[in-house]
């Protein structure tokens, strides 16, 4: 997950925003459109930034298909630290 995370953080041009998104699910559950208000965000780049999260276990969505929701995964949580000294470097 460390290796994860620094690729998904540090070594590409959506790092920033991933940690945002990252620390907005922190707080509570959201859907796709909601990151996309709070972020101001163009909606296409946060599926984006949601699916490259999902694909690394960083983040679960539920299973409804409409105004689905996404979660922090149990896996991140173990690695919370490791998030918090990359975000600190980036």
């Amino acid at each position: 997950m460390e290796k994860a995370l620094w690729y998904l953080l540090a070594g590409t041009r959506g790092g920033a925003n991933r940690a945002k998104i990252i620390r907005l699910l922190d707080e509570r559950p959201r859907n796709a459109n909601q990151l996309h208000e709070e972020l101001g965000i163009d909606y296409n780049s946060v599926r984006h930034h949601l699916d490259m999260l999902e694909d690394h276990g960083v983040i679960e969505s539920g299973e409804q298909e409409y105004g689905r929701l996404y979660f922090l995964t149990d896996r991140f949580d173990r690695h919370r630290e490791q998030f918090e000294e990359i975000t600190e470097h980036v």
